[in-house]
């Protein structure tokens, strides 16, 4: 799959909205989908030098694993090159998968069917895909399976091709649950990890993301980026915090 190129600056007349990753004011609004859908994000510029590095790996490589602190853009940059591909043409389908790792609860517990258990673990996915596309749209291409959301669970024994695949919150998976998602990778298509291996809520030696980064980082073709403290686009009081937590 050849690669696409680097993505070229606005120019000083283009009106297409550019997305900072922060919003000058106000804040996010869980009501907002109408506002989000009638101005929703034609372009995204990296905010920090390890922002404009993510982009650019990207970019360049089929396989690319995101690391750093909450905050630091991680998800969403890897959301925006998804949609992006897919307006391009380069890839037929985006998946996203995210491991339901939260509060020690158990899908089996909550109501509805897979799509309402998993919605609560999903959300910070939607919100960024409602963000790039709007709602209504976003829930058309869900409808059409160009737009695919999925358990880690039920990622095993699937090949896919002419996909961009994004692995959200890969802190929470294990080394094993890592690498079949790795395995995964068909032809034509991308991957991205994005983790914190300092937020994992496994037990303790549990989580696998470190250890696949250390052993991928030095393999040809694939590109391990650590973002931090100083990539940090949400309230400057995020970036204190973590530097005494």
């Amino acid at each position: 799959m050849a690669k696409r190129s680097s993505p070229k600056a606005a120019s000083a007349g283009n009106d297409a909205k550019v997305h900072p990753l922060f919003p000058t004011r106000g804040g996010w609004d869980p009501l907002g989908e109408e506002r989000r859908d009638q101005s929703y994000v034609r372009t995204v510029k990296p905010m920090s030098a390890g922002q404009a590095l993510l982009m650019q790996a990207i970019e360049d490589h089929n396989l690319a694993l995101a690391l750093g602190p909450a905050g630091t853009g991680k998800t969403y940059l890897a959301i925006s090159s998804a949609v992006t591909a897919l307006e391009k043409g380069e890839v037929d389908r985006i998946i996203l998968s995210r491991p339901a790792i939260e509060a020690g609860e158990s899908l089996g517990y909550l109501p509805g069917d897979l799509n309402e258990k998993m919605a609560p673990f999903l959300r910070p996915l939607y919100d960024a895909l409602s963000d790039r596309l709007g709602a209504k749209r976003l829930k058309a291409m869900m409808a059409d399976g160009s737009i695919e959301i999925a358990p880690v669970g039920y990622m095993r024994g699937r090949t896919l091709n002419n996909a961009f695949i994004v692995i959200d919150e890969a802190q929470n998976c294990t080394y094993a649950q890592i690498k079949m998602l790795l395995t995964r990778l068909g032809w034509h298509s991308t991957m991205v990890l994005t983790g914190d291996p300092d937020q994992s809520d496994l037990l303790e030696g549990m989580s696998g993301l470190a250890d696949i980064a250390r052993r991928l980082e030095p393999v040809e073709g694939i590109a391990v980026v650590r973002l931090a403290e100083t990539d940090i686009v949400r309230h400057p009081l995020v970036a204190s915090m973590l530097t005494v937590l």
